[in-house]
């Protein structure tokens, strides 16, 4: 089956980025000048995703007035001959549709992929981390595309992976297996932020999957794990139990917004790329006294 919906949670309180997140999500901060949050829909749209659910949780309204239409600000960027901030507003494309539901209780990642089930089905779906932003290397597909060419091959689940120093696997889960072609694993294990003497590999998933349907069944019988949460790579190791799980290291480079320091490290990469000042930024980045 082809990969038509995506599932972005974005229920997360943020508590890292106290106080900013006390009254803003933390996936509407910015990168310059666009909330994190449309990056990860945009990656989802170019890879030709038109049907978008996200999970959202208390002090996230802002994130659906964002996606919203406001037609009150369209007419007067309109009245003003200001087309190109009236492009900016415009979000998505008109054939796309974001659709939203509550995550209630703070139950980990697994349980917030479990509240997409009715609008799901039975067909295999994307799922994109709504607070980190994955950027394709020149010339290669979204990564979300990249995972999809894959199940398109294989039609079983599909992780994106990153390579990361050992010292920072007990950050994420970690994966085993063995490479199957280019860069594509076969995945024969899965273990939630190990030590260092834990990880099997320091190849660790990335935030992008394509799952099958029956991830919802595996999280209904997923028992709490790490900080009494509902973890997704515990339901997607019962599901290799049963079915293949393969892994992508994609093509790219993933920018972790969950953190303060690779926060700012990614808002000087896109301030650098910015068309209206980039050229100036550089220039008083390399004047700056740095002893």
């Amino acid at each position: 089956m082809m990969i038509k919906k995506a599932v972005i949670p974005a229920a997360g309180y943020g508590t890292r980025f106290l106080p900013a997140t006390k009254s803003q999500p933390k996936e509407m901060l910015p990168l310059v000048d666009t909330p994190t949050i449309q990056y990860v829909v945009q990656e989802a749209v170019d890879s030709g995703i038109k049907d978008i659910l996200m999970i959202i949780g208390r002090g996230k309204r802002s994130v659906e007035e964002h996606f919203s239409r406001n037609f009150e600000l369209e007419h007067q960027l309109r009245e003003k001959n200001k087309l190109a901030e009236l492009a900016l507003v415009k979000t998505v494309p008109d054939d796309v549709r974001i659709h939203f539901v509550w995550q209630h209780d703070q139950l980990g990642l697994g349980h917030a992929i479990s509240c997409a089930k009715d609008h799901v089905g039975n067909e295999p779906f994307a799922v994109l981390l709504g607070d980190t932003v994955l950027e394709a290397a020149a010339g290669a597909p979204p990564v979300t595309r990249q995972l999809m060419n894959v199940y398109e091959q294989h039609e079983e689940a599909v992780l994106a992976l990153e390579e990361v120093p050992w010292e920072k696997v007990s950050r994420y889960g970690v994966m085993s297996g063995s490479l199957v072609h280019d860069n594509v694993y076969a995945v024969d294990g899965l273990i939630e932020k190990p030590s260092r003497e834990e990880a099997p590999s320091n190849l660790v998933i990335a935030s992008r999957y394509i799952l099958p349907p029956e991830i919802f069944s595996a999280l209904e019988t997923t028992p709490p794990g790490k900080n009494s949460e509902i973890q997704l790579t515990d339901a997607l190791k019962m599901l290799l139990q049963d079915s293949a799980i393969y892994g992508v290291k994609f093509d790219g480079i993933r920018h972790d917004m969950g953190n303060k320091l690779d926060f700012i490290k990614t808002t000087i990469h896109y301030g650098l790329g910015h068309p209206e000042f980039g050229a100036e930024l550089k220039v008083w980045l390399k004047g700056l006294d740095l002893e």
